[in-house]
């Protein structure tokens, strides 16, 4: 990666972080010397010199940057660890206050009733990977996963399957023997197997065909299944509760295929 190029990644994660355009630039050029002024900022990063003393305002304020009050002033970035977590707790900062303000929005009801099964989809690989963990620690009973492919098993999943209560039956299949010893190792609770779904994602599938992601059933009741797409590596899931008991059984019968008879319970 080119240095330019490098400087626009920094600017663009700056600016999701919650800075605008031209703080981010200034950031990102005091970065790159021990100091500078106004002049030789506006000259490195294209900030319009007048533009440089607001933004650099800014930057003060939020700790991210120091003056020098000479003549002319000097400017210089606080160390990098600093300002990353700096802004790491800005970030987490604003999160938390967007948490307590939605919780304590009032929920509206239509007064309609709601159907007993619902399906649902989401898009996103964090988002998927938060509702799975989030399914997976209401279980009471039961959680039958089976990971299609090796990039799901993420730390915090691993975490999430390790914390599963000592009553709940913990099945995890693979599609897979390597992915399977992998997980054995990393949740040693679980029951693993390998997963009898190769007919939908299996080695020899072409590189523009539709990837199993994950498959996750709770309790027999809530399901989500996961794909992710050719090309674009985007996890895509749809999932919901309450359906039939016939459903579920299919779809646990399908999910664990590979486990032995006996460690099969019948619904």
């Amino acid at each position: 990666m080119s240095t330019d190029e490098t400087v626009h990644e920094a600017v663009e994660a700056l600016q999701q972080l919650g800075l605008k355009e031209y703080e981010a630039r200034c950031f990102v050029g005091l970065s790159q010397v021990e100091a500078g002024t106004a002049k030789k900022l506006s000259e490195m990063t294209e900030v319009p010199r007048t533009r440089v003393y607001d933004a650099i305002r800014v930057l003060e304020a939020q700790g991210l940057v120091e003056i020098q009050h000479s003549s002319p002033q000097q400017f210089r970035a606080v160390p990098l660890d600093e300002a990353t977590e700096t802004l790491r707790d800005q970030y987490e900062a604003r999160v938390e206050r967007l948490h307590d303000a939605l919780d304590t929005v009032e929920i509206v009801k239509d007064g309609d009733e709601e159907p007993v099964q619902q399906v649902w989809a989401m898009t996103g690989n964090d988002g998927i990977e938060n509702r799975t963990e989030e399914l997976i620690q209401t279980a009471t009973e039961e959680v039958v996963l089976v990971i299609g492919d090796e990039s799901l098993l993420t730390e915090d999943l691993i975490a999430t399957l390790n914390e599963v209560g000592d009553g709940v039956r913990l099945l995890v299949g693979a599609l897979t023997e390597s992915l399977q010893e992998r997980i054995q190792t990393a949740v040693p609770d679980a029951t693993t197997f390998i997963s009898g779904l190769e007919w939908l994602h299996g080695e020899a599938a072409a590189e523009d065909e539709t990837a199993i992601g994950r498959l996750l059933l709770v309790d027999r009741s809530t399901i989500l299944v996961s794909s992710i797409m050719p090309g674009t590596k985007v996890e895509q899931a749809i999932f919901g509760g309450g359906f039939g008991n016939g459903l579920v059984v299919i779809a646990r019968r399908l999910m664990a295929q590979g486990l032995l008879t006996e460690r099969d319970p019948a619904p």
